[in-house]
């Protein structure tokens, strides 16, 4: 299995800390709004890597912080440690305490993750309930040299840390020649970032430190949760390719200068997505939630597959036609795996095995789902071209692949109940389609689409792959 490391900008083989077993942090939603689609590609990428590696027997430890404090409005310039707290300013404008609001954006994220099929973590831990563990990590960071405190707020010495920059490679001299860098009265250096802010008067979010009243700045909640739930080193760190800087260069100096250890061992990150060749942004009306993807007519399955359909580390253009060509795909996988299921149990050639060694060979060789994605689409053909024959083949063993690859995917098949009423409208259609009146067979299609159900047109009449969904097979 080789993964692209972004700390080492080469694929290299992975090979966990401890045999056996993989410690694996991905870097959690900041709970002050929905999620959107860019945000989701991030966590099915995280999901997959975890699918894999659970598939080939490794037991995977999957830390996803929850940010419910100290994830500031300017978070895309210089050391992310200016504006206002997000979560504050939500409730504000809500007129809602900051708790009512993390709570219902992280109840909206985790029923996000449910619909997109997203196995949970073991462990969502939530910031506002680790302040201690921060206060202690800054602590020691102060006592070894990395850290100084003024008038209640805690910077990060960047010249106390010599590998600054190894991550996205903003080196200290890039820093001092290129960057947009914030000038604070109270850093030593404008490259210095915020452990602990000073929280001024009627600020929402406070705790008590030995620095005074205050709140933890935003890259110190990922090193004090990581460090509490997975150790000193990660096998595996995630996120989106907007977090190498500030955010996880902030998170290795701090965790490095608290632990004296190397951080993550790998650190995999995913492209942003376009939407119609554009930054998503709402002030263009291109701004897509999952709920905005179901409300157009596809469900959360059609936008997993799309995601997969592009290479993580690709930049993926949203258009509705490509998430329609993934609903095409995926009404493909689904209408095979009904075949597969309806049909009877046959011994013969067994056409699986060159289409699943390819499919794990993708997969394996740095999550190449696309090239997954067109193996899987081949045995479906191969398959649909054995069961229209009649052709003998080793069915079993194309259930089991099917079954395997649905599972490594995250694909999650829908059914529902056949009613009687729909049943008879099916062999009304079947008969038409026998006395070749296609008329009549399209107007019966359309009849029974309306009532929620898709009728492939296949050698058996049980190849019928519903739309609602009233029961998962994974």
């Amino acid at each position: 299995m080789r993964f692209h490391n972004t700390l080492t900008r080469k694929k290299e083989e992975f090979e966990p800390l401890h045999a056996g077993k993989v410690g694996m942090y991905t870097c959690g939603p900041t709970v002050y709004d929905y999620a959107h689609i860019g945000n989701l590609r991030a966590f099915v990428f995280s999901d997959t890597i975890r699918r894999l590696l659970e598939h080939d027997g490794y037991e995977v430890r999957l830390i996803k912080n929850i940010t419910d404090v100290g994830h500031l409005t300017q978070d895309d310039l210089a050391q992310g440690d200016s504006g206002e707290d997000k979560v504050a300013r939500k409730a504000v404008a809500e007129k809602k305490s900051p708790e009512e609001i993390a709570r219902f954006y992280e109840d909206a994220f985790r029923n996000d993750e449910a619909s997109l099929n997203i196995l949970p973590a073991q462990f969502f831990p939530r910031a506002t309930a680790h302040i201690p563990h921060m206060i202690r990590m800054i602590e020691t960071l102060i006592e070894r040299g990395h850290a100084y405190a003024v008038n209640g707020n805690v910077f990060y010495d960047v010249t106390s840390f010599p590998d600054y920059g190894k991550l996205s490679g903003n080196t200290l001299d890039n820093l001092k020649t290129g960057a947009r860098l914030e000038e604070h009265p109270d850093k030593r250096n404008p490259w210095d970032f915020a452990l602990w802010l000073s929280a001024p008067e009627g600020h929402l979010m406070r705790w008590a430190s030995p620095w005074g009243i205050g709140y933890p700045g935003w890259h110190i909640e990922c090193s004090a949760m990581s460090l509490e739930y997975l150790g000193d080193t990660l096998d595996i760190h995630t996120g989106g390719e907007d977090h190498i800087f500030p955010h996880h260069e902030a998170e290795i100096a701090q965790s490095e200068g608290t632990t004296g250890k190397p951080f993550s061992r790998f650190f995999m990150h995913e492209r942003h997505i376009l939407v119609d060749g554009t930054k998503m942004s709402k002030s263009k009306g291109n701004f897509y939630t999952l709920s905005d993807i179901v409300a157009m007519g596809f469900s959360p399955m059609d936008l997993r597959l799309l995601y997969l359909s592009a290479h993580y580390g690709s930049q993926m253009n949203f258009t509705q036609d490509s998430l329609g060509q993934a609903r095409k795909n995926r009404e493909t996988l689904f209408s095979l795996y009904g075949r597969l299921e309806g049909s009877e149990t046959m011994s013969g050639a067994d056409i699986t095995a060159e289409s699943k060694s390819a499919f794990l060979e993708a997969l394996r060789d740095d999550l190449n789902t696309p090239l997954a994605l067109a193996s899987l689409l081949g045995f479906a053909k191969r398959v649909n071209t054995a069961l229209d024959a009649s052709e003998a083949f080793d069915t079993r063993s194309a259930r089991v692949f099917l079954d395997e690859a649905f599972s490594l995917f995250g694909l999650q098949v829908e059914r529902t109940i056949i009613s009687a009423d729909i049943q008879k409208l099916i062999g009304q259609r079947e008969q038409a389609r026998k006395e070749k009146n296609f008329a009549l067979a399209d107007r019966l299609r359309d009849e029974i689409a309306a009532l929620g159900v898709t009728v492939h047109d296949t050698v058996s009449a049980k190849d019928i792959v519903p739309k609602k969904k009233t029961e998962s097979s994974h």
